[in-house]
């Protein structure tokens, strides 16, 4: 066995994560990382990986967002999804975002075991409750809200990614080597076809369909390009 990657912010569950897989994976060598950054830097500094445990929630994932990082940055790389809410629909998304796996938090240890074992064979692990459970479809609300997003353009989703991590105008600016106006303009946009007031209401709607940006390769700004 290589490598591993335990993505939690919380040390309890990076913890219980760490002994099921040194249990089930012999000889495995692990390493830990707290949000999605870290994530980046220990895989760009280790270099391949045959797992990654990543959380739903952790700060920087941002819903799906960092799944379709990883998988747009490192296409080879499973990713199992580990999370703390899990239903048909929360699952669906995952795979679609191109997980290779989901593994909730509540599972039995011996079936987490179970669930690494079946990835690495080149699976994808679902669990057993939810195989054959119905998919279920989008409320009437939640699909006028995935219809507004799909009205925006790329670079709105990407600020509109942005905004729902937190981040301010002059951070949104720097990070995607544009002016402050820009931003504000971009914003405005969003607001509008969004139809809300604020970005706080943006935010509310995103994160009620668990928003993530297309999983397509990552933009990288001329900034960052050139550090």
């Amino acid at each position: 066995m290589g490598k591993v990657l335990i993505a939690d912010d919380h040390p309890l569950v990076r913890d219980g994560l760490r002994t099921v897989v040194a249990v089930a994976l012999d000889r495995c060598e692990l390493f830990e990382a707290s949000d999605l950054d870290e994530v980046v830097r220990i895989i760009d500094r280790e270099g391949d990986f045959d797992l990654v445990l990543l959380d739903l929630n952790m700060p920087g994932n941002n819903g799906f967002a960092g799944l379709a990082l990883l998988r747009a940055r490192y296409p080879a790389l499973p990713v199992v999804m580990v999370s703390a809410a899990c239903d048909r629909q929360l699952v669906n998304e995952a795979l679609r975002h191109g997980a290779a796996g989901f593994v909730p938090k509540s599972l039995a240890r011996g079936m987490i075991a179970k669930a690494l074992h079946q990835v690495l064979g080149g699976d994808v692990y679902v669990p057993d409750d939810l195989e054959d459970a119905p998919t279920q479809a989008p409320s009437g609300e939640d699909q006028e809200i995935l219809r507004r997003i799909d009205t925006l353009t790329p670079q709105q989703r990407k600020v509109l990614e942005l905004v729902v991590a937190g981040r301010l105008n002059k951070e949104i600016a720097y990070e995607l080597d544009v002016t402050e106006t820009t931003v504000k303009a971009h914003v405005s946009a969003i607001l509008q076809k969004m139809r809300v007031f604020s970005r706080t209401q943006a935010v509310i709607l995103a994160n009620k369909v668990n928003f993530a940006p297309a999983p397509s390769a990552p933009q990288v700004s001329a900034r960052a390009a050139a550090q």
